[in-house]
């Protein structure tokens, strides 16, 4: 089976992981892979010794022209709306493969009516939707079968440090603002410890400014861009996830893989993940009060912390695994070239 991935995209986030977990691991079953797009650096680092071609596609039309220049795929598979419509094209031009699209955020293709409406094309022309959750699936346009996304398990460290990490887009989506404002209102300054704070955005400067505003700039550390998140979740006490309508949340899986504890906000993806082990630990949406004082437990309680890590890594092993994943998106593939 030879299989194209597709996002028109320089960048290395979220989405481009998924990319590089799936590709990986379908190339090890024995599948033939082609990755198209993300940032070329790390694409090629991060496929390096997989097995998996890769080709620029920074966007539509460098897209389309490297999928025309790699073999013929038997299914293409895109990511976001512009891969879906290089899809589309490509169909269009020649009798092209099978065409899957894994949606990753909840919403419908375009952003105002006539955007939806010159998309809505794309979508029936799909042989296949992929979710990445029930919240998501519930959201773009059906039908859309879900196949969670899965991490590498890991063993729990021994040793925690006193800090809560918020790792994320420091963009108004991400409601970063929350963490500053509950961390604010808990006893984790007075007690010592530190709120870090890793990623970058256009919001950062406006961050930093109200860290300085509640008066916990001493205990707020912006960390920016940072590579070594897996290191700094084994060794954080806590982290702190306040997007509202998070599709599923990479970084809350990777935590639970770490079993450090989570403080969710109570929605999206977050209540089919951390929320399934223990919902009373997640806040309501916008309630910054909520979110101060479930970090006060958990900061005041080392055996709580300890046994919520643990609960959320057995459910990390049983639900959010590679193999998981890559055993869900094989089974809609070999379902269409049946």
């Amino acid at each position: 089976m030879r299989v194209v991935h597709l996002v028109c995209s320089t960048g290395f986030a979220g989405v481009e992981r998924y990319i590089v977990t799936v590709a990986g691991g379908l190339a090890r079953a024995g599948a033939e892979l082609t990755v198209i797009g993300g940032d070329p650096r790390q694409m090629i680092s991060a496929l390096d010794g997989t097995g998996v071609d890769w080709l620029p596609g920074a966007g539509m039309r460098e897209a389309l022209v490297s999928l025309r220049s790699a073999p013929p795929p038997d299914v293409l598979h895109t990511h976001m709306s512009q891969a879906d419509l290089v899809g589309w094209m490509d169909r269009r031009m020649r009798k092209g493969p099978r065409h899957v699209s894994t949606r990753h955020f909840a919403g419908p293709r375009g952003a105002g009516a006539l955007a939806r409406a010159a998309f809505r094309p794309i979508g029936r022309s799909l042989d296949a939707q992929i979710a990445i959750s029930e919240f998501v699936a519930a959201n773009v346009e059906s039908p859309a079968e879900v196949v969670y996304s899965g991490v590498e398990s890991r063993s729990a460290p021994s040793e925690r440090s006193p800090f809560a990490l918020a790792a994320q887009r420091l963009e108004p989506e991400k409601n970063t603002t929350e963490a500053i404002e509950a961390w604010s209102q808990s006893r984790g300054p007075a007690a010592g410890w530190v709120l870090r704070i890793a990623g970058d955005g256009s919001e950062r400067g406006r961050l930093e400014e109200l860290a300085r505003e509640r008066g916990v700039a001493e205990s707020v550390e912006f960390l920016g861009h940072r590579s070594d998140i897996s290191s700094l979740l084994s060794s954080a006490a806590l982290v702190i996830a306040p997007t509202p309508r998070e599709g599923l949340g990479i970084l809350v899986l990777e935590a639970m893989a770490h079993g450090t504890p989570v403080v969710a906000a109570a929605g999206g993806g977050h209540l089919e993940s951390v929320g399934m082990a223990q919902p009373e630990l997640l806040y309501a949406p916008g309630d910054p009060r909520a979110a101060a004082v479930l970090l006060d437990g958990l900061i005041d309680e080392p055996g709580l912390r300890a046994a919520y890590g643990v609960s959320l890594q057995q459910l990390q092993r049983e639900r959010f695994t590679i193999e998981g994943q890559i055993a869900g998106v094989s089974a809609v593939y070999d379902r269409l070239l049946a």
